[in-house]
């Protein structure tokens, strides 16, 4: 695997605080604390592992964050 070459760091952010959160209210306060780049998914969808600096990813059901990390 290829070193990953943060282009700038990543928000001070826990992840875990996303979870509960209705999704456009998880993705509204994910861009005012900076996250580059926000991926929402279905619950149970398969995704590629690569790690994006500065990416927040959230796993979604029914409108709500049930998972959510970075990369």
């Amino acid at each position: 695997m290829a070193p990953i070459h943060p282009s700038h760091a990543e928000p001070q952010d826990s992840p875990e605080s996303y979870v509960g959160l209705e999704v456009s209210s998880a993705e509204e306060r994910a861009r005012k604390h900076g996250w580059a780049s926000l991926r929402s998914l279905p619950t149970g969808s398969i995704i590629t592992m690569e790690y994006l600096v500065g990416r927040l990813n959230f796993e979604v059901t029914d409108g709500t964050v049930t998972r959510c990390w970075k990369g």
